[in-house]
């Protein structure tokens, strides 16, 4: 038998097999030995992040995230094949007002953390709070903005009153900031340092750590869980390699079972190839973006013109075709296409490539030629492509005769706190959204308390705009205002939306569940994984 590559394609939000050759994508069953995952995520502790990188009040980043979620239980929970949110902690939740500002759970009989204790009302009310006063500048904390205050009516009801209509809650309900902690372990002020977990999800963790970053992450089913999600296996061991290279030599060599993020361009080609027969490569439609941020208020770039010329002469076509080929396409706003709102707001705004009329918004705005820059980048955290990109910018804007950039790479752990204390004026970032709506592509950068604490505001955009759009429950109906929104980032360029990628894993054969292993928010669903008869 041939190796096989299964295509997974999104429609209507719903992910769902398009072609498999001789795979098998329902789950396995459990138990035998533990299924091992790659990753080239690193999970380090820093000063910066208070040595407490799987605080749920603290982590905002795609790896951690992909931690917590295995381990610490949420009221909603995203489903098997996206879709709108559904129980997991809770038996029921729902709007009670017709405002849709009174949001109230009912827990499931019987929730219990992994130590034993009950988990209750005050449990769910005592993480919420938490995660508020801490405020932490990671910015995570602003997906519970729109909480008010917290109720509870006695073990088994939690009642949130919002500030405003919010139709993205139930979402929000579902990320890793709103996981339910044990009170016993989490002071309520202060960051949780270290790498334990005290949670109610369908794992236990146990991480093996080396220069205080996580090597080894065990993840052993959870015998108390109760929730919406099916675990398909006993145990699974997430392992983090230093380099794509490394991490596909152990899928090679039957180390790991699994390669997730991030693989190389050329990896994934040479998969694609399909030269080895017992590796499978998986390949799904992502909501994963890239991007160049600005700190609005730097000398450099803080004139606007400076920033339209930028956007005028990027050539995404060029860039991506010359580092990642088919493996990702132009972007021309901040919302993906696939998500309901999404227009092509930056190329309505700029059209094609043009170094003309760069040169003039530059002359109109007095601004002398070339424009000095540095563009930063991370070295470990968007895969290995990232310098190669990034040398592709410089020489495209270098070569414009408009700008005269270079380009420096900083390891993520400095890069993600340095970016929101405002060292870099120009630095590239990827976004991997919080849930599959629109507003996780929005609020994130443009509301009070974004992730990036970027100096640029909008008042339209955050008095009027984000609320009206929060107050459709149809979302089809808040696309125009989505659209909006777009123009004015368009126009104003706080950030260049440069590109949006496929997502890929490999798996070895006899390994099952791999159609649902990742989900279009970059969701790592390792309760999907399971071991049957090779294909």
């Amino acid at each position: 038998m041939n190796r096989k590559t299964l295509v997974l394609a999104a429609a209507m939000g719903l992910l769902a097999p398009v072609l498999a050759a001789c795979g098998d994508t329902d789950g396995g069953s459990g138990g035998g030995d533990a299924i091992v995952v790659g990753t080239t995520d690193r999970f380090t502790a820093s000063e910066e992040d208070g040595n407490a990188p799987l605080d749920p009040a603290m982590a905002y980043d795609v790896g951690t995230w992909n931690i917590l979620r295995q381990t610490v239980q949420t009221l909603m929970v995203q489903p098997r094949g996206d879709g709108e949110p559904v129980p997991d902690a809770a038996e029921s939740c729902g709007f009670t007002d017709a405002g849709n500002e009174r949001y109230s759970c009912k827990l499931r009989d019987g929730l219990k953390f992994s130590n034993g204790d009950a988990v209750t009302a005050a449990d769910v009310k005592y993480s919420i709070d938490r995660a508020l006063a801490i405020k932490h500048d990671s910015g995570v904390f602003a997906l519970l903005s729109t909480i008010d205050t917290v109720e509870t009516q006695g073990d088994q009801e939690v009642i949130f009153h919002l500030k405003a209509a919010d139709a993205t809650f139930p979402y929000k309900l579902s990320t890793p900031v709103a996981g339910i902690i044990n009170p016993d372990d989490y002071e309520k002020t202060k960051l949780r340092e270290g790498f334990e977990i005290s949670g109610s999800g369908p794992y236990t963790l146990d991480a093996e750590v080396e220069d205080n970053g996580i090597v080894r992450a065990t993840f052993t089913r959870n015998g108390s869980y109760k929730g919406a999600l099916e675990v398909n296996n006993e145990k699974v061991d997430l392992v983090s390699f230093e380099s794509s290279e490394a991490m596909g030599e152990a899928l090679e060599k039957g180390d790991i079972q699994v390669m997730t993020r991030s693989m190389s361009p050329d990896q994934v080609r040479e998969l694609a190839k399909g030269t080895d027969s017992s590796i499978e490569l998986v390949e799904s439609p992502g909501l994963e973006i890239r991007y160049l941020a600005f700190n609005t208020e730097a000398e450099t770039v803080e004139d606007r013109a400076v920033r339209q010329a930028m956007a005028q002469v990027v050539d995404r076509g060029a860039l991506i075709g010359n580092v990642y080929g088919t493996q990702a396409e132009p972007l021309f706003s901040l919302v993906p296409a696939g998500v309901t709102g999404h227009n092509n707001a930056f190329f309505n705004r700029y059209g094609d490539p043009n170094v003309a009329k760069a040169r003039e918004l530059l002359e109109d705005a007095g601004v002398s030629t070339p424009v000095k820059l540095t563009l930063h980048y991370t070295t470990d955290h968007y895969g290995p492509a990232t310098k190669g990109e990034f040398e592709q910018l410089s020489k495209q804007l270098n070569d414009s005769g408009l700008f005269a950039t270079d380009i420096q790479g900083v390891p993520w752990k400095e890069f993600s706190p340095g970016g929101r204390k405002g060292k870099y004026d120009v630095y590239g970032m990827g976004w991997f959204p919080d849930y599959p709506d629109a507003d996780a592509f929005i609020a994130p950068f443009l509301d009070a308390d974004n992730f990036l604490n970027s100096p640029y505001a909008n008042t339209k955009i955050r008095k009027d705009l984000i609320p009206e759009s929060r107050r459709q429950a149809d979302r089809l109906t808040a696309a125009n205002t989505f659209t909006e929104i777009q123009n004015i980032v368009a126009d104003d360029v706080p950030v260049l939306p440069l590109w949006q990628g496929k997502q890929y894993i490999a798996t070895r054969d006899g390994i099952t569940g791999t159609a649902y292993a990742l989900n279009s928010s970059s969701t790592l669903q390792l309760w999907e994984l399971g071991r049957g008869a090779s294909g």
